[in-house]
Formats: structure tokens, C-alpha cells, sequence
């Protein structure tokens, strides 16, 4: 079972094996996804931001790729806006420099101290962008941040560089967010709305009051104890109510009412009578009065 030469060939020489799959390496899969942007897969960048599935990205590429309306990847499909994305308030790790070698960590859990490297999970929260480990926030039992003192829910708990699992959990926490805060715009939008509605029915409400007031004279109360008038500013009718009230019905004092006639006061003289066009010898005239005036246009 030789060849012309002597030898004896191998099994794997003379039987063709089929070749097994180049295996990843899952340490430097990990060390890129944390250190590299997902939307341009180039190297982080200050300022760095989430969306709302946990995925890390360079605010200034997600800026450019909206403003130049690019189409985004598949893995990027849900984020439309400014308001799909997320600031990361991260903890500068103080041994970096020192290190400098490609398995240790920028940032750093702000509690803790743990490298974001990829070896601990990591959360971050949507209502401040503060970032922590998964273990630290474990601890946080009054769901208040410990940096920033803001409060949060669960739903604003985001898994950073998670697995397919955790990933189809924050799509539910996302969509969960959203669908609320579009319920409490709602909600403030019809607040408003109502709260114009009622500036105006109030406004004609309080004008007849002060109608009614007028018209009921001095037997009618008021807040401010000034009869006749409903508000703090009274109005001419109110006001000249004011004074008819006070001064009475004397004969000096009738000229101030609003019903007041010359023609009708008995206390009047002829003489003083005959001075206006109300008269009745000045009902046929034909001529300018030289106390009112009357210049006859027509």
C-alpha cells in the first residue's frame, strides 16, 4: 500500500473532511461592541448615547445620519429622532491611563467601580442617563438614582449590550415608555384646553354679576361691601350707581342719577328749562341756541 516513493499517505490526505467553522472570539466580540459605535461600528466618541434597545453610539454619527436623512442600519431602524436616543452621564475610570492596554475600561460603575468592559452587565437609566452596574443597581431599593437623586420606574431600566432576550425585553419597555408618555401629553394637552375653555365663561360670568348688581341697586350685597359694584375695579355704571346710592333721592342730588331730566325736574324754573332744546317753546326752532349751540346742519 505504497506510493512510488515508499510512503504511506495519510487518511486525511486521501479523504477529503469537511471543514469545521471558524469559531468567534467571543472576548473580542465583546471588547468591540463596548468601545465602538454600533451605527458606524467606528471608535466612541464623546459625547456617547443609548437608544432605547441598549445599544452604544457616538451622538455626533446619529446626528449626521438624521440630518443627511441616511439610511440607517437594521440594527438602527427605530431610531427616527433625537428622542430615540438617550445621554450617558459615564464615570471616568482614574487607572485608564495608567493601563492603556486594550482589556480595561474608560468608564467605570459610579458606585461600585467596576470597568464597563463587558465582563459585568450594565444598565443605564433612561430618565438621567446615569450608568450602572447591574450589580450596584441591584441594591437601589427606593428607585431613586444615587448620583443624581432622580426617580425612575422599571420601565427605565436599560440593559446595555445585552442578549437577544434582553433585548426583546427593552423593545417592550420601550414601547411601554413611549405609549405613556404620549398618554400624559394627552392628558396635559386637554388640561389646557379645558383651562382656556373656562377663562372665558368665567369672564361672562362676572360681567353679569356686575350687570345684575347694577340693576338690583343698593339692596344687593357684595364682596366688597360696596353696594351696587361686584368687583374690585368697578365699572362708569357702576360708579355712577355708586353715587346715586349714597347721595340719595334729594332734590340737589338727582342730577347725578341717570334717569335725571331738566324737563321733569319740579324744582326747576321755567326760565331754567327754557335754556335747553327739551323745552317745549324750543321745540319749533328755527335758529342757533346760544346756550347749546344747535347749528342746524340738517
Amino acid at each position: 500500500m505504497g506510493c512510488d516513493g515508499g510512503t504511506i499517505p495519510r487518511r486525511d490526505e486521501l479523504v477529503r473532511l469537511k471543514k469545521k467553522p471558524e469559531q468567534k472570539d467571543k472576548d473580542a466580540e465583546r471588547q468591540f461592541r463596548w468601545k465602538h459605535c454600533t451605527l458606524t461600528q467606528e471608535r466612541l466618541q464623546k459625547p456617547i448615547v443609548m437608544c432605547g434597545l441598549g445599544r452604544l453610539y457616538s451622538k455626533q454619527n446619529v446626528i449626521e445620519h438624521l440630518l443627511e436623512k441616511d439610511k440607517m442600519p437594521e440594527l438602527c431602524t427605530h431610531i427616527k429622532s433625537l428622542k430615540d436616543i438617550k445621554d450617558l452621564n459615564l464615570t471616568a475610570n482614574p487607572a485608564y491611563k495608567e493601563l492603556q492596554d486594550s482589556k480595561s475600561s474608560e468608564f467605570i460603575c459610579a458606585l461600585i467601580g467596576l470597568e464597563m468592559s463587558g465582563q459585568f452587565r450594565f444598565a443605564g437609566l433612561w430618565t438621567c442617563g446615569c450608568v450602572f452596574s447591574e450589580r450596584a443597581l441591584k441594591e437601589i431599593k427606593d428607585k431613586i438614582c444615587s448620583v443624581c437623586q432622580t426617580p425612575f420606574t422599571e420601565q427605565d431600566v436599560i440593559i446595555l449590550n445585552g442578549t437577544d432576550e434582553d433585548v426583546d425585553l427593552m423593545r417592550t419597555r420601550m414601547d411601554a415608555r413611549v405609549a405613556r408618555l404620549k398618554a400624559e401629553k394627552k392628558s396635559k394637552a386637554e388640561k389646557k384646553a379645558k383651562s382656556k375653555l373656562e377663562i372665558p365663561v368665567a369672564a361672562v360670568s362676572a360681567s353679569e354679576n356686575t350687570k345684575d348688581d347694577v340693576e338690583a341697586g343698593p339692596s344687593k350685597a357684595t364682596t366688597s361691601g360696596i353696594p351696587g359694584c361686584t368687583s374690585k375695579k368697578p365699572t362708569v355704571l357702576n360708579k355712577r350707581a355708586l353715587i346715586s346710592d349714597k347721595i340719595g333721592d334729594g332734590p340737589l342730588f338727582k342730577k347725578s342719577k341717570l334717569d335725571y331730566s331738566v324737563a321733569k325736574d319740579p324744582n326747576a324754573t321755567a326760565v331754567y328749562k327754557s335754556l335747553f332744546t327739551t323745552h317745549e317753546s324750543e321745540q319749533d326752532q328755527k335758529r342757533a341756541h346760544w346756550v347749546t349751540y344747535n347749528p342746524f346742519y340738517n
